[in-house]
């Protein structure tokens, strides 16, 4: 069945990746990455320490070589090393610090350990940390101890995909201590991480359409942004029976004027009417002039 080949290939794998962690204890070892080639089988080995791996002129890689050979069955392994530049940021290298560091100074100095470890992860950049140490620590009662700083996602696909998290064990005298720590690199992007960009950043956009031809001579748009007030939206036209409450207030100030000079006019007029239609017997009297003519 193809399905029990798939299944041998992994667990095959599995076993050659923890032969060789096995192997390199304390040569400050982060990820084990298989790949099959027309060659044969390329191992690459994610270390801190690239030459603890080596050797004195190659002698641990050819003695692995052999092994890998003998104990597998792998016709042509070939062994390539990547060093790691940011040490503090990955997990598998911090949780191994701390476990050589228990095994080396004992249970009297755990603390100082954890706070150093958590102090350097920090300072490394990471957004947040959380250290937990499970054992017979300080005492003979077995208890869990937590160190954590910064921000951490505990739930959710950032915290299941992209949170970085790895396990360790320490053997001492009192029994063994289990280490596990998580570091939330800077590279993680958050759902609810906003950004806004200044105006200095937005002055120039260009936008290209492509496969369409524009009249312009680069086929560009360019929308620059100025500091000016942002126009008023152009109202669309009242329906009939509605009005806005300015042009009613506008209307009715009209209409009060209107009313205002409409008396006026009206005096006015009324007054010119009495005095052109005044009775003869409020004029005055008139010399009257004698009908008979005087003869001579």
């Amino acid at each position: 069945m193809i399905e029990r080949k798939f299944i041998n290939q992994k667990i095959k794998e599995f076993e050659i990746k923890e032969y060789i962690k096995n192997n390199l204890t304390r040569a400050g070892l982060s990820d084990v990455k298989l790949q099959r080639t027309p060659l044969g089988e390329k191992i690459i080995i994610s270390t801190s320490r690239p030459g603890l791996v080596v050797g004195r002129s190659g002698a641990n890689i050819s003695k692995l070589t052999k092994d890998l050979k003998v104990v597998f069955g792998l016709e042509n392994p070939q062994i390539e090393i990547d060093e790691v530049v940011s040490v503090g940021l990955d997990a598998n290298i911090i949780s191994e610090m701390i476990a050589n560091s228990l095994e080396r100074f004992g249970i009297a100095r755990f603390k100082g350990i954890g706070h150093k470890a958590m102090q350097d992860v920090m300072n490394a950049g990471a957004l947040g940390v959380e250290i937990v140490m499970s054992g017979k620590i300080p005492s003979a009662r077995a208890r869990s101890w937590r160190f954590n700083q910064g921000y951490l996602k505990k739930c959710g696909d950032i915290a299941v995909s992209q949170v970085k998290v790895a396990f360790a064990h320490a053997n001492l005298k009192s029994g063994t201590v289990g280490i596990k720590v998580s570091i939330m690199t800077p590279d993680i992007i958050l759902p609810d991480q906003i950004k806004v960009n200044s105006l200095e950043e937005a002055k120039a956009v260009k936008i290209t359409a492509e496969g369409e031809k524009a009249d312009d001579k680069d086929n560009t748009i360019d929308v620059i942004l100025k500091d000016e007030p942002a126009k008023p939206k152009e109202k669309h036209p009242a329906k009939k029976g509605k009005r806005d409450k300015t042009e009613k207030k506008a209307d009715k100030k009209d209409q009060s004027e209107k009313k205002e000079k409409k008396p006026k006019k009206a005096k006015e007029e009324k007054e010119k009417e009495k005095e052109t239609n005044q009775a003869p017997e409020d004029q005055p009297d008139k010399p009257k002039e004698s009908s008979d003519a005087s003869v001579e």
